[in-house]
């Protein structure tokens, strides 16, 4: 039974950083300048659903991801768990969030330890919250991302596995404790475009099959009709535009939302 309660909501959130101090700080005596990567985002995530941010480099994405899952602590505002304020937390309460709420990284080269091989990448976070019956859950998260026979995997280590099938492992490794929010940071930026669109359909199927939310985070608007039904435009730390995916890829609004649409690439040679 779905519940009244958004699984996740940012209420105004902040995240400012403060720049080094130059020469001219310290001859004029005057502060150094902060930079708001993240400037006052509001957004609420339903359970099951999948919500993309788009917006190039620099925009605050990153950031905005980085201190949902507590890498960085907030400026302002705050982030709110199933009606639970994060500034509320106490150390069990952050153990209970981070099992729930899962990322998976950009590159999927170094997201990997290389020393260690499938079997026990997947087994981590089972060992660190207590979680039995390993071999079962492990096997079973390989079949869900595609990685079958098991047995052919379980003993790789990265340096043996494709870009595409170490990103499928981080995708298991966020799935494999049946989590309730999956944060993707441009989870298929760095792979080749024949596998970005299986990867990205494996991973809408696999949001509905573990009834799993999602934040997912990319440059590119033409990856998130793939995996999202709404879409939020952030522009130097703001969300600009807020609107179902196909309503911003046919009649986008705001100025920078239309430069990002007519930056798609056209599959047309002659065009």
């Amino acid at each position: 039974m779905a519940s009244d309660q958004p699984v996740l909501e940012l209420t105004g959130l902040e995240k400012h950083f403060t720049g080094n101090k130059n020469i001219s700080d310290i001859l004029l005596r005057r502060e150094p300048s902060r930079i708001q990567a993240v400037d006052g985002v509001s957004m609420t995530i339903e359970e099951n659903e999948s919500v993309a941010v788009i917006g190039e480099s620099g925009c605050g994405k990153s950031t905005l991801l980085r201190t949902l899952i507590g890498l960085h602590d907030p400026t302002g505002g705050d982030i709110i768990y199933k009606g639970t304020p994060v500034s509320e937390f106490d150390k069990a309460d952050w153990k209970a969030y981070r099992r729930n709420v899962h990322v998976i990284f950009q590159d999927p080269f170094n997201s990997l330890n290389p020393k260690m091989t499938v079997r026990e990448s997947l087994a981590e976070p089972l060992n660190i919250h207590g979680i039995g019956d390993k071999d079962a859950r492990i096997r079973e998260v390989l079949e869900r991302v595609e990685l079958q026979p098991a047995e052919k995997y379980l003993d790789r280590r990265p340096m043996n596995l494709s870009g595409g099938e170490k990103q499928r492992v981080s995708i298991g490794r966020a799935l494999i404790l049946e989590p309730d929010v999956v944060l993707a940071d441009e989870p298929v930026s760095m792979l080749d475009v024949s596998t970005q669109a299986a990867v990205l359909t494996m991973m809408k199927e696999l949001i509905d099959d573990f009834n799993v939310s999602m934040i997912y985070i990319s440059h590119d608007l033409s990856t998130v009709s793939y995996i999202s039904e709404l879409v939020k435009v952030m522009y130097l730390g703001r969300i600009v535009e807020s609107a179902p995916t196909e309503r911003i890829l046919q009649d986008p609004k705001h100025p920078y939302t239309q430069a990002l649409v007519d930056a798609i690439p056209i599959p047309d040679p002659e065009y």
